[in-house]
């Protein structure tokens, strides 16, 4: 299995090289050069298995044999699920009114992102020790990608992780979950800016070819690869805990809602969709809804402003993972992707070719949700199930609750609950903490401060140099594309 980038102009590359870059050379994003195939008995036998079991049975699709061993891809992945507090690492909670939530959040940091983080983590630690080399990790987060990126590689010698936040946008756990791991390793900054602005700084630190290869930069963001790998599980098993039957043909379909910010989860839908698996996507998004208008209207355009919502990990205007499914709903065409892209880049909008809406909008459903809608459907989830939602599920239940299925449904749970106090208390319900979460108040914190009129790229430049002086290690040549 090899990789290709979305814009046609960087030559292919094995797992090790995708999982190692961020970007693409020529700005565009890493795909597989060929998606397989799943047969009905394949996907009998996956519909047996555990969600772990199934993780390795997906990843060893895309990650040759050669490059990791699959007795050895087991153990990493082993490795990557221990620290989660289910048995089952996510779990199906079947609800009143047919609402079926897949619980995502059983890792560290009680967000989706610990599923595929924490196997990402582990696979980077696994080629840095064969090769004895260092890289340099660089994230901007919404929200829970910071905090489950810093502990999928917290205490490890051989990466630096600098990870930029959006000062008063997430909410005080989430910031106290990136701000009070007191690793050498670990560099946090807060930005006094949106999602948005704080990936700015970023690309252009990773467009700065030689200062990204001299100090071996790399992205945990779901630009990377990796990550959308091991999501493609989560639509999979959330398939087969819902499907009424596999004995029937065709096989039954069954509609799965995933609360979309930068798009990382509805491309693995996507990706699923390519590979056999007989699903029905729906993107929903809060009131920042590029995505949702891009469905319905073909226009893939700004708006003025990102807004503030109580889904604040959503709270993203261009959401870079969209790029991946015109690729590939325009059937892998690299050349076309490139030049629409392009333009979007310059202007900031674009309307999707007739032909290309039709393709997205016949694979893609789309939901807007305001605040006031979240807040009713965590209100309503509470009141006939006693089950709180975060906010960004509860977008998922707010389409559940305001459209009638004619196919099993499962609404995705990226977040517990527990981490967006004031949106409980906003919907008049009381929050549940656990002590792991109660105890972040008491412990030191750590950060830089980014402030307004700063060059924050320049600023991070020099704090990258810094610590490579420190570690004496610039310019080690990892591998990359």
């Amino acid at each position: 299995m090899e990789y290709v980038s979305t814009r046609g102009g960087a030559g292919a590359v094995d797992f090790e090289g995708a999982l190692f870059s961020g970007y693409a050379p020529d700005g565009g994003l890493f795909m597989p050069q060929r998606i397989p195939s799943l047969d009905w008995d394949t996907l009998r036998w996956w519909s047996r298995l555990p969600y772990r079991e199934l993780v390795k049975e997906l990843c060893s699709l895309f990650i040759a044999a050669e490059l990791i061993p699959r007795s050895t891809l087991n153990d990493l992945i082993d490795r990557a699920f221990s620290r989660f507090r289910h048995k089952d690492v996510v779990h199906l909670s079947r609800l009143k009114d047919g609402l079926n939530v897949l619980e995502l959040w059983h890792g560290v940091t009680y967000a989706f992102k610990d599923l595929s983080l924490s196997c990402t983590g582990q696979f980077l630690q696994y080629f840095l020790e064969k090769k004895k080399q260092h890289v340099t990790i660089l994230v901007g987060t919404s929200g829970d990608t910071g905090s489950s990126a810093i502990e999928s590689v917290r205490g490890q010698k051989n990466m630096d992780i600098f990870v930029v936040l959006p000062k008063g946008f997430c909410t005080q756990i989430q910031e106290l979950q990136m701000t009070t791991v007191i690793e050498d390793n670990v560099h946090v900054f807060a930005a006094h800016g949106n999602s948005d602005e704080i990936d700015e700084p970023i690309k252009e630190l990773f467009a700065d070819v030689d200062f990204a290869r001299k100090y071996n930069l790399m992205s945990l963001n779901s630009v990377n690869w990796s990550r959308i790998m091991v999501q493609i599980a989560h639509h999979f098993y959330a398939y087969f805990q819902c499907a009424p039957s596999l004995d029937t043909t065709p096989l039954p379909m069954v509609e799965i809602v995933v609360p979309t910010g930068g798009g990382g989860n509805i491309t693995a839908g996507c990706i699923a969709q390519k590979m056999g698996l007989p699903i029905q996507l729906v993107a929903v998004v809060n009131s920042n809804d590029i995505i949702h208008r891009t469905v319905q209207h073909g226009d893939f355009s700004l708006s003025e402003s990102v807004k503030a919502t109580l889904a604040s990990a959503m709270d993203i205007q261009e959401p870079y993972n969209m790029e991946r499914i015109l690729w590939l709903l325009l059937g892998f065409d690299s050349r076309l992707t490139k030049m629409l892209m392009e333009r979007f880049s310059v202007s900031k909008s674009l309307k999707l070719p007739e032909d290309l809406h039709r393709k997205l909008s016949e694979t893609l459903r789309s939901c807007s949700a305001s605040d006031e809608d979240i807040v009713r459907a965590m209100q309503r989830c509470w009141e006939e199930n006693r089950y709180l939602l975060c906010p960004h599920s509860a977008v998922a239940a707010h389409y559940h609750y305001s459209q009638p299925n004619s196919m099993p449904r499962c609404c995705l749970a990226p977040a517990s609950a527990a981490k967006f106090q004031d949106a409980l208390l906003r919907a008049g319900l009381v929050p549940q903490l656990p002590p792991e979460i109660t105890a972040l108040r008491a412990m030191e914190t750590r950060s830089t401060p980014l402030e307004r009129g700063q060059d924050w790229a320049q600023a991070l430049r020099e704090q990258i140099e810094a610590m490579a002086r420190r570690r004496g290690i610039a310019g080690q040549g990892v591998t990359q594309t």
